[in-house]
């Protein structure tokens, strides 16, 4: 399971997080960013293709791309009371020619440290 954490917020692609509960969900959130590639780095592009192997530069917009998107859903998840997203998504399309959408998006929620082990729950309820 994918898990990226900063000190206050959890993102997973998964549906769940071990070791926590969901208190709240929140609902969908996404962040959207679209980018056009410049002259410049068309034609640096161009030239990387001719050449053969990684397009760096085109490599480095799309990181940059997905990282602003990243950023925005986590912006817009924060901006209604999460602290977590589940099932985190990424998808891509293009507009026109030389310009991309960059979706990225998941499931806002509040999450808590499980105090007590599913087990040990079921267990209590048998008794």
């Amino acid at each position: 399971m994918p898990l990226r954490t900063t000190s206050d917020f959890i993102t997973t692609t998964a549906n769940a997080i071990d070791g926590y509960d969901v208190v709240e969900t929140l609902g969908i959130v996404r962040g959207i960013v679209v980018r056009s590639r410049s002259v410049f780095g068309t034609l640096g592009a161009v030239v990387q293709t001719m050449r053969g192997g990684n397009i760096s530069m085109l490599q480095e917009l799309c990181e940059r791309t997905r990282a602003d998107a990243f950023a925005a859903v986590v912006e817009n998840a924060r901006g209604l009371g999460a602290n977590a997203l589940l099932a985190m998504r990424y998808d891509a399309t293009e507009i026109m020619q030389g310009v991309s959408e960059v979706l990225c998006y998941g499931t806002a929620v509040r999450v808590a440290p499980r105090i007590r082990s599913r087990a040990a729950t079921q267990e209590d309820e048998i008794a």
